[in-house]
């Protein structure tokens, strides 16, 4: 070194740096796609410090290997363990693990906008909301992949559900109930409110968006914070998809009463009408329920003869008339065999008829003007969660 010169200062450890905001991304066996994914999160345009935390839960394929390969090029990139193997646990391993004031939850398989989580902080930064996240948009592969897209485009495949989305540029900012897709939020208020619950593996997002809007909280979706992910492309994929849906929801509704919708009940209304036009007891009702059932073909039949008027989406057309039914009876069947499992959610259909009683305070915690949860309720909201993974050290 010449004389009189100084040695640079060190670089700040990776303990030793401000993190803006932590990217949570649960991934199991993802080595096809991997790469892909990791770039478009490297890619996000946001002014800030950003760490990408990978919970892998075994991977049996080369995803580990190509995780630890792109760490070693980019500090931003960590890779955890997550021995449970499960979404909500691989969730909570790398909330544990966070450093930054803000967390996102990023899906290993779904694409987000370049400002998905520029605009999620902003959002929150002006207040009025706990949890903001962006329409899931359907980005197919093939054809029964794009059927399903046009599926979720039409209100028989969409339902009262207000995530799906048909504007990916444009529109306003509206409310959700439970249908959410992922989110950015403050990371105190997630640890605050326990976490993810890891009886969830699937809907554990609705889950705990029922704990904030029991409490008080005010759910946000901002069209331009879009996730594009890819839909099932066979039929046996998308049956087991919608009947796992389907069978979770049944006992989100048995814990969270309120977040059952009406919209919730017609998959399952139709599974029984099914089984009813052989199995019920009286000729009268078997009619009622072969009536209720072709009246619901009669629905299908129009809406892929709608789609496939058009020349260049007929073969789509043809297939709807078979992912409708399948993406209905498989949630309508999981959602009776959830709750031959997890009990009859008694409650949240009495609520739906009127018959549950005084509606409880709808803003419970809520700081008067702002939309935030006060410490008090988020400690409320954090009761009865299972989250093992959220409070033990990583080896």
């Amino acid at each position: 070194m010449p004389a009189g010169s100084q040695a640079p200062p060190p670089s700040p450890s990776r303990a030793e740096q401000r993190v803006d905001i932590s990217v949570l991304i649960p991934v199991l066996n993802e080595e096809r796609h991997i790469r892909e994914t990791v770039a478009a999160m490297q890619a996000q345009r946001f002014d800030g410090n950003v760490e990408l935390l990978f919970a892998d839960g075994g991977s049996e394929d080369a995803t580990r290997e190509i995780l630890r390969e792109l760490s070693r090029q980019d500090p931003r990139i960590r890779v955890l363990d997550n021995p449970r193997k499960r979404t909500a646990s691989g969730l909570n391993v790398c909330l544990r693990e966070a450093r930054g004031e803000y967390v996102a939850r990023m899906d290993a398989h779904t694409y987000y906008a370049d400002r998905y989580l520029a605009a999620g902080v902003e959002r929150l930064r002006a207040g009025g909301t706990e949890w903001v996240s962006g329409p899931a948009v359907p980005r197919p592969t093939g054809p029964i992949s794009r059927a399903v897209a046009l599926a979720l485009a039409s209100f028989l495949g969409r339902g009262g559900s207000r995530k799906w989305s048909e504007d990916e540029g444009g529109g306003e900012e509206r409310e959700l109930d439970t249908g959410v897709f992922g989110g950015v939020w403050r990371r105190e208020t997630l640890l605050a409110a326990g976490g993810w619950d890891e009886r969830w593996p699937i809907n554990q997002d609705s889950e705990m968006a029922s704990r904030f809007l029991r409490r008080g909280a005010r759910l946000v979706c901002l069209p331009e914070m879009v996730g594009n992910y890819v839909p099932r492309d066979t039929f046996s994929g998308l049956v087991r998809q919608y009947f796992r849906y389907g069978y979770y929801r049944a006992r989100t509704a048995r814990r969270h009463p309120e977040s059952l919708r009406r919209s919730h009940l017609i998959a399952p209304a139709l599974s029984v009408a099914l089984l009813g036009t052989l199995l019920a007891p009286t000729r009268p009702l078997r009619r009622l329920c072969r009536a209720g059932v072709g009246s619901y073909l009669a629905a299908v039949a129009a809406t892929a003869a709608s789609v496939a008027r058009k020349p260049d989406q007929r073969e789509e057309g043809l297939l709807l008339l078979g992912v409708l039914p399948v993406m209905h009876l498989g949630w309508g069947f999981g959602t009776l065999a959830g709750a031959a499992k997890f009990g009859p959610p008694f409650a949240a259909l009495a609520r739906l008829l009127g018959r549950g009683g005084a509606e409880p305070d709808p803003h419970p915690g809520l700081d008067p003007g702002a939309g935030a949860l006060s410490a008090a309720a988020l400690r409320d909201a954090a009761d009865g969660v299972h989250a093992p993974s959220l409070h033990e050290q990583q080896a």
